[in-house]
């Protein structure tokens, strides 16, 4: 890939699933001057036209786009409908063994799924690019674009732990009405960016990321027992507080 994605060697890219991420991965690769085609099942090709991607309907071309000469195929699609997505495709109409790429913010279940569906001869590079439009709207630049290679499981242990966790903590605030006011702290004002972070990806975005994380409901489990240490730490004191007013007030009666 290192070789191939060269100045002087443009790669014909597929896309499978041309939301929002897969739209901002292809900006950047249309000014590399790579060569893009797209499938999805919304109809694409209007901004497909405009950005300069050739567009195949996921109902209609599909055997086309499988077809075309790709040297990669980027699986762009949502977690919760890569099953849907990729397994009625007629992959035997691929014409030479080809390197699919999953973009998919969990790794061990796309891995598993698309063992078992792609061809044998087919090679699988698992990726979760750790920006995206919001992160990466001003470019990649000043990114993180380093490659970290790791189990997928390994992955998905990480990400419960970050990504899950960070997406969780901004929707419990979203669903808290928590807004800016007149006296924002720093804190305060990074909890606000928290929530509005997380909240501008869909919910089914968020629910692939326990639906299809293994690791996720214990983090999940983890995050309650937390809570409830802090909340009984709170009341332990407030008992210890109430005793120590109530002991008080009685050496005070007694004096009078």
């Amino acid at each position: 890939m290192a070789s191939s994605s060269s100045s002087s060697t443009n790669l014909k890219i597929g896309i499978v699933g041309f939301g929002s991420f897969a739209q901002f991965l292809a900006k950047t690769m249309l000014k590399q001057g790579h060569f893009l085609r797209a499938t999805s099942r919304s109809d694409h090709s209007e901004l497909c036209l405009n950005l300069g991607v050739s567009f195949f309907s996921a109902f209609r071309d599909v055997e086309a786009f499988l077809g075309a000469d790709n040297d990669v195929i980027m699986i762009c699609t949502s977690i919760m409908s890569l099953t849907e997505v990729v397994k009625p495709m007629p992959l035997h109409c691929l014409k030479r063994p080809t390197l699919f790429v999953d973009v998919l913010s969990v790794k061990e279940f796309p891995k598993n799924f698309l063992l078992q569906v792609l061809p044998e001869e087919s090679d699988l590079l698992c990726a979760h690019p750790m920006f995206g439009p919001e992160s990466g709207k001003n470019g990649w630049k000043d990114l993180a674009c380093i490659m970290l290679q790791m189990p997928c499981g390994e992955h998905d242990k990480m990400a419960a732990r970050s990504q899950f966790l960070t997406h969780t903590i901004g929707r419990i605030l979203y669903e808290m009405e928590i807004n800016s006011t007149p006296m924002n702290t720093k804190g305060f004002e990074s909890l606000l960016l928290l929530k509005e972070n997380t909240v501008k990806d869909s919910f089914d975005l968020y629910s692939g990321l326990f639906l299809r994380n293994r690791y996720a409901k214990q983090e999940l489990e983890n995050l309650e027992l937390a809570f409830n240490k802090v909340k009984q730490k709170l009341l332990d004191k407030m008992i210890y507080d109430q005793d120590i007013d109530d002991s008080m007030n009685n050496k005070e009666r007694e004096r009078n």
